[in-house]
């Protein structure tokens, strides 16, 4: 064992006792983080637009800042975006991380001094909890990579400007920059079909330890790599054991991966984003990640189920930690050290412990299907194709589902449209297995196919490389994209059809 394997354990050690302190007290710890950022923040333009010299517990907080996603805070980012300071947050960000947003163009979301040390921190102890639980720490002496964004930054007034992933690249610590790949040259590289096999070549024939990124993306990176030497990825990277990915849910993709692979790999899970990162998977045998609550987020919950109503004209009730139940499909509401106040991410989420709390990502409070008021949520889609494959050799790409409200004779339905790695023998009977899991999970989709409203959901396959080239025609290839799970309207379904 070398040096630094072993300084990795001791410091392994170190961070689980500095984690358990906040994570024993979490509500204390919550209301300390609520009580730092007002007090910061309260000269700001958006603290005196607030009264934040007013507010003294949560009651105010929610009384004074309301509920906001991007286009109700985005007048205040174009104040920022102009030049200004003190705006959101005390002085200027130090980048802002570009996003394509589906209904505002590009999104900025502002990256603070205060912010950005917290993003390589979670990242660095995700891997530290997982040193502390196994006693595996050899990987620290292969190579890492992780498939993200390239690095290059423009500048606007003084303030960068890139992708999240392009961003944190420039604080990989130093002792991390020998086993750090790909290159820089490489990285940079934009078109993400030729990155990729840029990617390819400079790894092959290296100690690959760790391999992180987006699923779906990653699987590119393996296809490719057993295209180029006909071997499984496990034999390449004979050392290779540990995957780190967040995004989207591993689930539907770890049959083709273990396939890709050849065999099983340890894997942890993240819950990144622009706008903070919020949890890592902390246990190898508990369900969920831990959500971070010492790290400059306050952190408030609505029920999915609520979001959309207004019974009495003050919005709908916002839960802090101290309240919220295991199980309950929530919206996240975040204010951060970064100046995002009463802000909805957009994902759901559920806890899945409150000693300590953990939760898992439950889908997009926009992406559901409702057309007959089912809400079916990208949780269940997930599980019910999850259940579907157990014990069957099919292993699937990637998929979506879509409602067919006008189809051209018989009931409505959902439509999934699969792109499978290996197809099942019998597409009917595979169908009707996730419809009776989706029928088990979801009291209202069972009451629809009941009642005759709607008619068992149809399968629909996509061919080899459809999902790409669908993401390729709309310009969002690679990087941090990825395909919703479903969606309420037909763009996504139709536009499949079409490549």
């Amino acid at each position: 064992m070398s040096l630094k394997s072993i300084a990795a354990k001791i410091f392994a050690k170190r961070i689980h006792v500095r984690t358990q302190k906040w994570a024993t007290r979490p509500v204390e710890t919550q209301q300390k983080v609520l009580r730092d950022l007002i007090r910061k923040a309260k000269s700001t333009r958006f603290g005196i637009d607030h009264h934040f010299d007013r507010i003294r517990s949560h009651q105010d907080f929610a009384a004074n800042v309301p509920v906001r996603d991007y286009e109700d805070l985005k007048p205040y980012v174009a104040e920022v975006l102009a030049g200004h300071d003190n705006i959101l947050w005390p002085g200027k960000p130090l980048y802002f991380a570009k996003t394509s947003g589906t209904t505002s163009g590009a999104k900025y979301i502002p990256l603070s001094k205060d912010s950005m040390p917290f993003h390589v921190q979670a990242a660095r102890d995700a891997i530290l909890h997982y040193i502390y639980q196994t006693g595996k720490s050899e990987f620290v002496d292969g190579k890492m990579i992780f498939l993200q964004g390239s690095p290059e930054l423009e500048e606007k007034n003084g303030i960068g400007l890139g992708r999240l992933s392009g961003i944190v690249a420039h604080y990989v610590p130093k002792y991390l920059q020998r086993n750090r790949m790909p290159s820089w040259r490489t990285n940079c590289i934009e078109d993400w079909e030729t990155k990729v096999n840029a990617i390819v070549d400079e790894t092959i024939n290296e100690n690959m330890a760790v391999i992180s990124g987006i699923p779906s993306w990653v699987q590119m990176y393996f296809e490719k790599l057993q295209q180029k030497t006909g071997k499984p990825v496990g034999e390449i990277f004979k050392n290779f054991n540990l995957f780190i990915y967040g995004g989207v849910n591993y689930e539907p993709y770890r049959a083709k991966f273990e396939h890709l692979i050849g065999r099983k790999v340890d894997s942890i899970e993240l819950f990144p984003a622009s706008e903070g990162f919020f949890a890592y998977q902390d246990s190898q045998n508990e369900k969920g990640m831990l959500l971070l609550l010492n790290s400059g987020i306050f952190y408030e919950f609505i029920k999915a189920d609520e979001f959309f109503t207004d019974p009495d004209g003050s919005g709908p009730r916002r839960y802090t930690i101290g309240e919220v139940e295991t199980g309950v499909n929530y919206a996240m509401i975040i204010s951060t050290n970064a100046g995002l106040w009463g802000y909805n991410i957009g994902d759901t989420v559920q806890f899945t412990s409150t000693s300590p709390y953990r939760v898992i990502v439950s889908g997009r409070i926009k992406h559901f299907i409702s057309a007959f008021g089912e809400h079916v949520i990208g949780k269940e889609v997930e599980a019910a194709l999850q259940e579907a494959m157990q014990g069957t050799p099919v292993r699937v790409n990637e998929f979506t589902v879509a409602p067919q409200i006008t189809p051209a004779e018989g009931l409505p339905y959902h439509e999934w449209l699969i792109e499978f790695e290996k197809a099942p023998t019998d597409l009917a009977t595979f169908a009707l297995k996730i419809d009776q899991a989706m029928r088990r999970q979801n009291m209202y989709y069972d009451d629809l196919i009941s009642g005759n409203v709607l008619r068992p959901l149809v399968v629909t396959p996509v061919g080899n490389g459809g999902f790409h080239d669908y993401m390729k025609s709309i310009g969002k290839l690679g990087g941090q994209n990825k395909i919703p799970r479903l969606s309420n309207d037909r763009t996504i379904a139709d536009g499949l059809k079409r490549v």
